[in-house]
């Protein structure tokens, strides 16, 4: 089953599209080709998907999040523009996290803007089983928002 999902996984970054509409499924970030990452004026948009953080970058539409999910159970959610432009942890809104691992129960936490107002942070509990996932849900532009990821290792 865990092969399974990580091919889904895999079909589903080999499939991403920066170009894609706001209302279609996001996907995980896919860096393109180093040539097509600038241009003369600096980076172009969605030409930029590598972390900053040591976590894993997604987006939603123009809005790029990175989550750095650790296995002692702190999480961090940073947001950037189209280009990877920090936004202010305020860009988003009910920033959660939901960690499942097989035979538990799932694990919600409620993240908070940090006091320098650059992420979200909170903290759960630890994470040992590799085959753990974790949901990031927030709400942005006034639309709810939500992504189920293997949990980064």
């Amino acid at each position: 089953m865990r092969g399974r999902f990580a091919g889904i996984v895999a079909c589903a970054c080999l499939a991403a599209s920066c170009g894609r509409s706001a209302d279609s499924t996001p996907a995980l970030a896919v860096q393109p080709p180093a040539a097509a990452a600038t241009t003369a004026g600096g980076t172009a948009p969605h030409g930029d998907h590598n972390p900053r953080y040591g976590g894993l970058v997604l987006m939603n539409g123009d809005l790029h999040f990175e989550i750095v999910a650790g296995r002692d159970g702190v999480y961090r959610v940073y947001f950037s523009d189209a280009t990877r432009e920090e936004l202010p942890a305020a860009t988003a809104s009910g920033v959660t996290v939901t960690v499942s691992q097989p035979g538990r129960q799932p694990e919600l936490v409620a993240l908070h803007i940090d006091d320098s107002g650059e992420s979200w942070i909170g903290r759960g509990r630890a994470v040992a089983d590799p085959g753990a996932t974790v949901r990031i849900a927030y709400t942005a532009h006034g639309t709810p928002y939500f992504i189920d990821v293997p949990f980064p290792r």
